[in-house]
């Protein structure tokens, strides 16, 4: 069993993570659009664009840690070597130099190609973390719960906050406003990320005999079928959340015609997020978490499509709502990142050889794909459909701002759904694979001695 204080203490990384990651979603894309002034289609073609570079760069960074050797362990050291610098560019990306309009795009996409490739060295190493805490089914749901219930804190930190303090901090200039709010959680961050370092221990390691490159490593990551489907799930599930949560912001403005009510509407949002975290653990226990995660999603996807017939004058339906889809979306985001490391214990029963690293950074990498192709398509939907900032919207403009924040990402839900039905990982399959990796192991420690 771990201990309660260790939960939390790993906990604390994604509340540190999600200051970021959070702020990316719910923000950034309002951020270049309205404040630094760069075109939304430039925005979602960067933000496309990036994902190029996390192809290479994210499963080097989990070899890099698979093959890492510190008496701190192979994943812990990264949040104390990259936590400083993971603030410091943060606060670059929401910086506006005054520069032309070539010039804002080319320090957009630097800086914010800079704070994905900082927050690949260590968020992949922290993820990887989770899955070497414990080889217990039951247990890696609560250390999942816990982490993402730290990581909703951190959201509803982003969210409720964020707009308040810029404008307290601007003082009317809401650039100096963001540049000084994200200073102040950047700081925070780094702080989080330390006491996560502190108050944690690895205890799955790979085989005492394994030796594999990182081509083999390769090899051995397409040979386990299950992380092929967790990685197509991982990329319809990111684009339809990410679509809808970057045009949260646009929906309250514009189609409500509430614009000083975003910071609500998403702060309730987030604490249903929180509530569903909180609930995924006892949910775990009672059902089989493949068979939940499914109906989950469907239930999600459901609720995505009701909000399309909500009238804007039904403001409380439309706010129910979207509490309802973040309590059910995000009660399966735990039993998700429980099957990335059953899928480890998986590919090591099948190969012979344990690529934590490389299994998480890979499928990461298509989270964020997901990510960017959620953004990219926020960015490329209002300019198709006509958005102007800061102004009023044409009535095409509103239509589309609507049905991209419900129709469309509904379509991600429903295909995750479908995907997983050929997942084979429940909890009866796992415990047999659990039972035979402890098996071996031991076989392995006596021939040692």
């Amino acid at each position: 069993m771990i201990s309660v204080k260790e939960k939390i203490a790993y906990g604390l990384g994604d509340t540190a993570s999600n200051i970021v990651f959070q702020t990316v979603m719910l923000f950034l894309t309002y951020f270049y659009t309205d404040i630094f002034g760069i075109s939304p289609a430039f925005v979602g073609t960067m933000f496309l664009s990036v994902r190029l570079i996390d192809a290479i760069t994210d499963p080097l960074m989990g070899s890099l840690a698979d093959r890492t050797q510190t008496k701190w362990g192979k994943f812990r050291p990264y949040l104390l070597w990259f936590a400083l610098p993971f603030g410091f560019i943060s606060v670059l990306a929401f910086t506006t130099p005054d520069l032309s309009e070539n010039g804002k795009m080319v320090y957009a996409f630097v800086t914010y190609t800079a704070l994905m490739m900082v927050y690949t060295a260590i968020n992949i190493p922290y993820c990887a973390l989770g899955g070497v805490l414990t080889a217990d089914p039951k247990e890696r749901v609560s250390v999942q719960s816990y982490r993402f219930v730290f990581a909703m804190l951190g959201g509803l930190m982003v969210s409720s906050m964020t707009l308040p303090l810029v404008e307290y901090l601007g003082q009317g200039d809401e650039a100096k406003g963001y540049q000084l709010t994200i200073t102040a959680m950047s700081i925070l961050g780094v702080a989080m990320f330390i006491a996560c370092f502190w108050g944690t221990k690895e205890r799955l390691h790979p085989p005492v005999d394994q030796r594999s490159n990182f081509k083999q490593d390769f090899g051995f990551l397409f040979k386990n079928d299950q992380w092929r489907i967790l990685s197509i799930a991982a990329i319809c599930l990111m684009s339809g959340m990410v679509l809808r949560t970057s045009l949260a912001i646009y929906y309250v403005k514009y189609y409500l015609n509430m614009p000083d009510s975003v910071t609500l509407f998403i702060t309730l949002g987030m604490l249903g997020n929180i509530a569903g975290c909180v609930l995924a653990e006892p949910l775990a226990k009672r059902v089989c978490k493949v068979k939940a995660y499914i109906s989950l999603q469907v239930i999600a996807a459901s609720l995505c499509i009701v909000s399309y017939f909500v009238p804007p004058e039904q403001v409380h339906l439309a706010f129910g709502l979207f509490i309802l889809w973040g309590f059910s979306f995000n009660m399966a985001t735990p039993l998700l990142w429980a099957k990335m490391a059953d899928t480890v214990d998986y590919g090591q029963h099948k190969t012979g050889v344990r690529i934590t690293g490389m299994i998480y950074s890979s499928i990461i990498f298509f989270i964020k794909l997901g990510v960017a192709i959620g953004g990219a398509a926020a960015g490329w939907l209002l300019a198709g459909y006509g958005y102007v900032a800061d102004s009023p919207q044409t009535a095409t403009a509103l239509d589309g701002i609507l049905i991209s924040f419900t129709i469309y990402p509904a379509f991600g839900s429903i295909l995750v759904a479908i995907v997983m039905r050929w997942y084979i990982l429940n909890d009866r399959k796992v415990s047999e694979i659990n039972e035979q990796l402890t098996l071996q192991n031991q076989s392995l420690a006596t021939k040692g001695q």
